[in-house]
């Protein structure tokens, strides 16, 4: 477990400089996050935003263009952007929707599902060595406080 030092008053991080205090250490690894996800991906041809609408709809089948979106929490106009980027690169494939003729239904080329499978080889590396040193425990209490933050957060941003 990790230990926690108490700060005297004067070393509270409030008055610290902006790159000790957690938001900043919290920004940066996401950028970092983001950057290390970008250069694997980029051996196989994608970014972060593309594997995942691309894996998305390997794992949950035929969607909207519009449902994948807001399920990833992408917006509409980026997700049709890198849909366009994957179905001309015969990744996806936009098929009518049997039941509305006004909606396409986005699936997988087989050379889609196949390049879903490496993208799950290379997340599960990632997801590996970012995790090295902590444990169950440690990981499981980060997630709760960044599920909290994002609950903060969400008032200020509705």
């Amino acid at each position: 477990m990790v230990d926690i030092e108490r700060r005297s008053d004067s070393e509270h991080e409030l008055d610290a400089p902006p790159w000790r205090r957690f938001e900043s250490t919290l920004m940066a690894t996401s950028k970092s996050i983001r950057r290390a996800y970008d250069m694997l991906f980029a051996e196989i041809g994608l970014n972060l935003s593309e594997a995942c609408l691309l894996e998305y709809v390997v794992e949950h089948g035929p969607m909207t263009q519009t449902q994948v979106a807001e399920r990833i929490g992408m917006g509409r106009a980026p997700a049709g952007s890198i849909v366009d980027n994957l179905s001309s690169r015969s990744l996806l494939r936009r098929t009518p929707d049997a039941t509305d003729r006004r909606v396409w239904l986005l699936t997988a080329t087989d050379e889609g599902m196949n390049l879903a499978v490496r993208i799950g080889k290379v997340d599960k590396e990632l997801r590996t060595k970012m995790r090295q040193g902590l444990s169950q425990v440690e990981r499981e209490l980060l997630a709760d406080i960044l599920i909290r933050i994002q609950s903060n957060l969400a008032g200020v941003l509705s």
